[in-house]
């Protein structure tokens, strides 16, 4: 029990940090925004230790499933923080902000085709635009896609060299996905294989899908500019993170849902054999 409440306070501190990182590393931030970012990171906190600190499930999913919580969280951590150097070199350059921002630049010209999602980015921003903050965009879409498709690459390596989840334990479907319920209705198999189906495919659609919705918006709204370093920044790490979360949940469901299928035939060929012996 100690070492639970431990671990979910050291989870609870870890997430306050991620919150608070473009704060911490952006020069000039004002105390109205220092404020804000203090009180949703310690909301995210506390809400981070109650989940791991409940016996019970409550939203978190995958929660005793490592490391697939793990890699989402570095991916975040990572994509938040070169994105904050990249921005901040704007303004006190450095050696590595220099470094990261060529990088960036370099990514995301390469990716920037048509019909890509970094150039679908680039268009929903206003025609009359400083190209210096075009390019910028350009730059934190490309480096941040970059890290999406890497923490992919990551997993799909962990499921297969390290046999996630089973070699990990028992997998508690009621713990580790609290928001399915496997007595809904139907066979669990078959709900498993619809969901990850349906993750994947609106995670490939969703980098796509994101910046043709905030360009329709602001048809009727005000224009989106990303000129805010923070906007800029979760934008970004939203616009890549949630399309490779989406397609790590669609993975993982389709690998609990053979697993599921690969018991149900190993019992059934037991049962046969017993069957014959009788």
């Amino acid at each position: 029990m100690f070492s639970q409440i431990t671990g979910a306070f050291v989870r609870g501190l870890l997430v306050m940090v991620l919150l608070a990182t473009p704060s911490l590393m952006l020069p000039g931030v004002n105390a109205d925004t220092t404020q804000i970012v203090a009180l949703v990171a310690l909301f995210a906190a506390a809400l981070t230790f109650f989940e791991y600190a409940s016996t019970y499930p409550g939203l978190v999913e995958f929660r005793d499933a490592p490391p697939f919580n793990r890699i989402r969280y570095l991916s975040l951590l990572a994509t938040v923080m070169l994105l904050a150097a990249i921005v901040r070199g704007q303004t006190q350059p450095t050696t590595m902000t220099e470094f990261l921002t060529a990088i960036g630049t370099q990514i995301g010209l390469l990716i920037d085709v048509p019909y890509s999602p970094v150039r679908l980015v680039v268009l929903m921003l206003p025609n009359d635009m400083d190209p210096g903050h075009i390019a910028l965009v350009r730059t934190a879409a490309g480096l941040s896609y970059l890290i999406s498709l890497l923490t992919l690459v990551v997993f799909i390596a962990v499921l297969w060299l390290l046999g996630w989840p089973s070699r990990m334990g028992t997998f508690n479907v009621w713990i580790n996905l609290p928001t399915f319920d496997p007595t809904a209705g139907g066979d669990v198999v078959d709900r498993l294989t619809r969901d990850s189906r349906f993750n994947i495919a609106f995670g490939v659609l969703l980098p796509f899908i994101i910046p043709a919705t905030l360009k329709i918006a602001s048809l009727s709204f005000s224009p989106v500019t990303l000129e805010s370093p923070h906007t800029l920044i979760w934008t970004m790490t939203a616009w890549a993170f949630l399309p490779a979360s989406l397609f790590m949940r669609g993975i993982a469901m389709g690998r609990i849902a053979r697993m599921i299928a690969t018991k149900r035939r190993m019992q059934g060929q037991s049962a046969e054999a017993e069957y014959q012996l009788a």
